[in-house]
């Protein structure tokens, strides 16, 4: 019975359309679980991405401890965080909320970890590249080095994130682009690839690798379903 079930609370809109993803995924694999009768009690804000786009961080940090606590008063017994970037924010709204926010590097590390993988490379949009959120926590963790691309690829891939994935845009010259650093990186050691841009599994599939490809959104998703149905 749903009774049995805990609410969870999402932050989504960074962008819309992976926030639709987390909601499929989830409510699909609780169904999975428990039959399509019934469906988990989810609380969901959606803020707006110009938010993330100003890269103010004190007032990214602000704003999402303001909705970690709304939604904690709303019901919420967990928060997931529907998107790599803003769990940049983590390590300030964690400390000031009484309820978990499910952190997207347990499910890559925890992932990593079956695979008995040490190195992994890192795509996604400039922030969550050579920002330390995931990699140190990865590092502190599960011991588990991250590479990131190299020169003008950090830009360029920040471009496809911004200007076409998180727009809903999924391009050959993006594919094409994406599949060369999943190459580079691989000759640089990395012996998986994390798409740590929640759009990036949408564009690409693990033919496009030689390599395991980690999809942080299905990860996540299955994160937030063990937590709903955890007793």
């Amino acid at each position: 019975m749903s009774e049995n079930m805990r609410t969870l609370g999402m932050i989504g809109g960074t962008s819309w359309h992976s926030t639709v993803e987390y909601y499929k995924l989830i409510n699909q694999g609780v169904g999975e679980m428990i039959g399509t009768q019934e469906n988990p009690p989810l609380i969901l804000h959606s803020i707006n991405i110009a938010l993330m786009r100003e890269q103010d961080k004190e007032k990214i940090n602000r704003t999402y401890l303001e909705i970690s606590r709304k939604l904690q008063q709303a019901g919420a017994e967990a928060l997931i965080i529907c998107a790599n970037t803003p769990h940049m924010v983590y390590e300030f709204v964690q400390p000031q909320i009484e309820i978990p926010i499910l952190h997207i590097a347990d499910a890559i590390g925890e992932k990593a970890r079956e695979y008995g993988i040490t190195q992994l490379g890192l795509l996604g949009n400039k922030p969550t590249m050579i920002g330390d959120f995931i990699p140190s926590y990865l590092q502190n963790k599960y011991q588990i080095q991250t590479l990131i691309p190299e020169g003008y690829s950090i830009d360029r891939s920040h471009y496809y994130v911004s200007k076409e994935l998180t727009q809903g845009v999924f391009s050959p010259e993006a594919k094409s682009f994406y599949k060369d650093q999943i190459i580079g990186l691989q000759k640089r050691g990395a012996e998986g690839i994390i798409l740590g841009c929640t759009e990036l599994p949408i564009l690409l599939s693990q033919e496009d690798s030689e390599i395991p490809l980690i999809e942080t959104t299905q990860l996540h998703a299955k994160a937030a379903i063990d937590f709903i149905l955890s007793e």
